[in-house]
């Protein structure tokens, strides 16, 4: 069994990724901003009797990351880099701020955990690193860009990554999600107020395809499977979504691409219904309905 590093552990996917791998046996070091928020989590490793610990980590401060990895006795066989913010809007209405958030924690943030780990791994010629990306780090648009940008620069720091690590058995490995049900994809279901209509269209269709929603424990299962499983495969995606956005971007040109997002809403909301069959468009109550 593994000792695990899983940072951004309070919620979402890293939630999940922590059960799973604590039930399956691995000790696993769950690392947040705000421990204070995981006391349910703490209850149900009690309960359980499963080997979580909690344990304080920024990822956006170099004296925490030092820190947290100093505080840990055992060498760390895995690091799953899962922390990260979302920041979404048009280029023009965001501030700056929200761009270096993106970047500050989504990249460099995972650059510090992987330079606390990599020392020790490297000397003992094995180890494993999970970056948990995003559809989002192979498609670039409106009004995901900040968080795209982040994500396109994690891709690129892994893939450099894997070719430096092979030499010494250390596996890196990118998951990358679709549309799964998470405090991160509900904050984009909704409209907000923009010049611009790219916003509005993709809360549509995100509350569309969170109808149906795609639980992140499905991430984790991937997470734990990359782990036991010795695979030196770089990418892999994430829910019955992924393959179908990651595809839907491949199979346009550059140009096609472009014109695709600029297009009038009716023109949007139909090649989305066409190619996904999610109906994008605003309920009628977002447009002034009160109904019968």
């Amino acid at each position: 069994m593994s000792a695990i590093l899983i940072t951004g552990a309070s919620t979402g996917i890293g939630l999940a990724t922590t059960l799973e791998l604590a039930r399956a046996g691995h000790t696993v070091h769950a690392t947040m901003r705000n421990p204070s928020r995981a006391a349910a989590l703490e209850e149900t490793a009690t309960r359980e009797r499963l080997s979580i610990r909690i344990r304080e980590l920024d990822v956006r401060s170099d004296e925490s990351v030092r820190a947290c990895f100093a505080s840990i006795e055992q060498p760390i066989d895995v690091l799953v880099n899962n922390a990260g913010v979302e920041r979404h809007g048009s280029i023009e209405e965001l501030p700056i701020e929200a761009f270096f958030d993106a970047i500050d924690t989504n990249y460099l943030g995972v650059v510090r955990c992987i330079k606390a780990v990599l020392p020790a791994m490297r000397e003992a010629r094995k180890g494993c690193i999970v970056n948990v990306s995003s559809v989002a780090g192979r498609i670039a648009n409106s009004p995901l860009t900040p968080y795209a940008a982040s994500k396109f620069a994690l891709e690129a720091l892994s893939e450099g990554l894997a070719g430096e690590m092979k030499p010494f058995n250390i596996r890196v490995a990118i998951v990358e999600p679709g549309i799964q049900d998470t405090k991160m994809a509900r904050a984009l279901t909704g409209t907000g107020q923009s010049i611009y209509p790219q916003p509005r269209r993709f809360g549509g269709l995100f509350r569309a395809a969170l109808e149906n929603p795609v639980p992140p424990e499905t991430t984790a299962v991937i997470i734990r499977q990359i782990i036991e499983s010795d695979t030196w495969q770089l990418r892999h995606l994430s829910g019955p979504d992924a393959g179908a956005l990651v595809g839907w971007r491949a199979a346009m040109s550059d140009e096609q691409w472009i014109e695709c997002n600029a297009q009038d809403d009716e023109g949007w909301y139909d090649q989305v219904q066409r190619d996904f069959g999610l109906n994008a468009r605003p309920e009628p109550r977002a447009l002034g309905s009160t109904g019968a």
